[in-house]
């Protein structure tokens, strides 16, 4: 079960201050993983970290920004020493700002943007890659529908999914194998990133309302599942907790 496809595995988790890496990374303890929670906040991290380990779990928080390398090897640095191995990675830092229309785009903030959603992303790849390689692990990058198609405003957060989208596959082609590696959509969530898209007041998404959101223990319990299962099928392609099987399969309805 559950339990014991990710007991004494070590799993690290970007972007767990909150929403939906913070739901994840509570799962995968949940499920028995050992867990390292990062964000920019080293803060927040490590009091999840201590409440967890005061109810048992194994975890520690560690501060890191994921637009800057240095910091994310010495975060990956941090997860082996603190743990003893690396099993999988949850790359999930996201940002939705800049919301506006292209015409208007302020080129430092829309750059900005593509540094954490992709270039963010690849330098979890890039630190995380060899230990995955000696574990056989697992990389799962967190992708949006937005990764599939252009939506009014988003132009930096499609463009920097898309982006994602191909390192995932590009992982797999290269690892062959030696790493499976999933981009997860975890749908319209309830977390701070919907809220913000909310006050936008910009496209169709920002009129979805709250009720319709998912929780995010849904994603989470993905998460859980492609982290424990690895299935080989699915490595390299893109996952959408919506779609009715895939969600048979990672038993998201039960």
């Amino acid at each position: 079960g559950r339990m014991s496809a990710l007991a004494g595995k070590t799993v690290l988790v970007t972007g767990a201050s909150r929403g939906i890496g913070l739901a994840t990374a509570r799962a995968l303890v949940a499920a028995g993983a050992a867990v390292v929670l990062s964000a920019r906040s080293a803060a927040v991290c490590e009091d999840e970290a201590r409440s967890i380990a005061a109810t048992g779990g194994r975890a520690t928080g560690f501060g890191c920004d994921v637009a800057d390398y240095e910091s994310v090897v010495a975060l990956v640095d941090h997860a082996q020493a603190a743990h003893g191995r690396l099993d999988a990675v949850v790359n999930n830092v996201g940002m939705i700002e800049p919301i506006g229309p292209l015409e208007t785009a302020e080129p430092e903030a829309w750059a900005a943007s593509v540094r954490v959603n992709l270039i963010g992303a690849f330098h979890v790849v890039r630190a995380a890659l060899g230990p995955l390689k000696a574990a056989r692990g697992t990389l799962i990058n967190v992708s949006s529908g937005a990764a599939g198609r252009p939506l009014e405003g988003w132009s930096a957060y499609c463009a920097g999914k898309a982006g994602l989208a191909m390192l995932t596959r590009s992982v797999a082609l290269e690892m062959d194998g030696a790493v499976r590696v999933y981009g997860l959509r975890p749908g319209m969530v309830d977390t701070d990133m919907q809220a913000a898209i909310r006050d936008s007041g910009v496209n169709e998404v920002s009129r979805v309302p709250r009720e319709q959101l998912l929780p995010p223990s849904v994603p989470a319990a993905a998460v859980v599942w492609l982290a424990g299962t690895a299935p080989a099928d699915l490595s390299g392609t893109e996952v959408d907790v919506r779609d009715p099987d895939f969600r048979k399969r990672a038993g998201l309805d039960g």
